[in-house]
């Protein structure tokens, strides 16, 4: 079995690699390309700081874990495909089963290496990717300057006992920098009870606060008679919140380049907040069972193994199996839009794809294996 599994592993493993590069080295060009009209520019914090080629190599290679997140059970599928269609080629899988090497032990191999990649590219999306993308995200506010929310903004409600904030924020400036911060206060009644307008904010979740500057405060005095508006013009003032950066940034980021965590933590704070869920739920979702399609693409390619590759008709195998894993990730895209349009359970949204296509897979793994 040793020599077996190092027959099969290695060619895969060089196919996967070698499709997983390629795919790598074509977004590479297509993100370098964006970037060539940016070249020169100026920062407009320091007009020393120029952003040249250096700089956008650097952005496009912190780009690169997110393009391989999203791209690698693809990648292991066509890999897969090609690995075993080169291994039945060459008559070498029949003769690995007429070793011995039964379509029980052959699914087996195959789930395992799914099983690698999956935990890889979990790796990838919880850990890594969503680190680069803040790395190249703090790059491009360096030359780019502070990062618009759009014309509104983020908005988002924050609960505490006896009182309700919301909290409006124009641009995001670096890892923790905020610019252009609102906040209003509610009592339990729904009557304004204060609002603060700040020129920045620097979140500390260290000291769970908001660091607010050049502060304008307007105090609504209720108890007088009759009530008075009271105006402060402060430099500095701390705010109490949980609100993090992370939350700011996700009305501009993809819920899906956030990691699972975070999603959840952020999803945690929306439903204290009694705000709509559907959407971050589905992605927490498809955050979990994304990994989980690599162990569906191992399975979908383990039927071209099988099949008599002397006959006509290679091309056209190996591209409908192409074109299932492409299906395979625009309906997970689909089931997505869907649910939550139509309020669908979140984990049925995000798992029925991986379960039709691993029962389909298993049915033409078992056809193949039984009837022919």
């Amino acid at each position: 079995m040793k020599t077996l599994r190092k027959l099969i592993y290695g060619e895969l493993l060089w196919a996967i690699g070698l499709v997983a590069l390629a795919f790598l080295a074509l977004f590479a060009f297509f993100d370098l390309i964006e970037e060539l009209p940016a070249l020169g520019q100026r920062s407009p914090f320091d007009p020393a700081l120029e952003y040249g080629l250096p700089q956008a190599l650097l952005y496009v290679g912190l780009k690169l874990p997110s393009h391989l997140y999203e791209l690698l059970p693809i990648a292991v599928l066509i890999g897969s495909v090609f690995g075993l269609v080169r291994l039945a080629q060459s008559s070498e899988f029949t003769i690995l089963r007429t070793s011995g090497f039964g379509p029980g032990r052959a699914l087996r191999q195959m789930l395992v290496l799914g099983a690698a990649f999956a935990a890889l590219t979990f790796v990838l999306g919880d850990y890594v990717a969503p680190w680069t993308d803040r790395q190249a995200q703090r790059l491009k506010a360096v030359y780019e300057g502070p990062l618009s929310l759009g014309q509104t903004g983020a908005w988002l409600k924050e609960r505490t006992e006896g009182h309700q904030v919301s909290v409006n924020v124009a641009a995001l400036e670096g890892a923790r920098g905020l610019l252009g911060v609102r906040l209003f206060e509610f009592d339990a009644e729904g009557r304004v009870t204060r609002t603060l307008t700040a020129a920045r904010a620097t979140v500390v979740p260290e000291r769970g606060l908001w660091e607010l500057q050049q502060v304008q405060l307007h105090q609504f005095d209720t108890q007088a008679s009759p009530p008075r508006l009271l105006t402060q013009q402060l430099p500095t003032l701390d705010w109490p919140t949980g609100l993090s950066a992370d939350m700011v940034s996700v009305a501009l980021l993809r819920p899906d380049r956030m990691s699972t965590w975070g999603l959840y933590q952020y999803i945690e704070h929306l439903q204290a907040n009694q705000q709509a869920t559907q959407r971050y739920e589905i992605e927490l979702w498809r955050k979990l069972f994304f990994p989980l399609s690599c162990l569906v693409m191992v399975v979908l390619a383990l039927p071209f193994a099988y099949l008599h590759f002397r006959s006509k008709g290679l091309a056209a195998y190996v591209f409908a199996g192409v074109m299932l894993g492409l299906s395979f990730v625009l309906l997970s895209n689909m089931f997505g839009y869907v649910g939550n349009l139509l309020a669908w359970r979140p984990w049925l949204a995000a798992a029925a794809p991986s379960l039709l296509y691993s029962v389909a897979s298993l049915g033409a793994f078992g056809w193949l294996v039984l009837r022919r």
